[in-house]
């Protein structure tokens, strides 16, 4: 039997970042966004949520701050595929008959 984990628990990566990353270190997204070599717009849609983390701002993250990479991706795995899970009975798709 699986363990099921409330959805509630995973976290979009991009808002723990900026509350627990960012904002502590009283940097804004200005700036923030010049550091990393990415657009202000686009961080900003990171850090509220709006925008999934890519790999390669992963490794900005990495690069910036020393997180694992691998810790925020896993995160933002987690995520997708709990909001993917909260409306998995929509999904209209039938186990593939195994060949005779």
């Amino acid at each position: 039997m699986a363990i099921k984990i409330h959805s509630s628990i995973h976290v979009h990566p991009g808002p723990w970042l900026k509350r627990q990353i960012v904002e502590p270190r009283g940097v804004n997204v200005k700036a923030l966004a010049e550091h990393l070599g990415v657009s202000r717009q686009n961080l900003s849609n990171v850090l509220n949520g709006h925008t999934a983390l890519s790999a390669e701002m992963a490794i900005r993250f990495e690069k910036a701050f020393g997180l694992r990479a691998e810790t925020i991706m896993r995160m933002q795995g987690a995520y997708d595929l709990a909001q993917v899970r909260a409306h998995e009975r929509d999904i209209k798709v039938s186990p593939l008959p195994t060949a005779a």
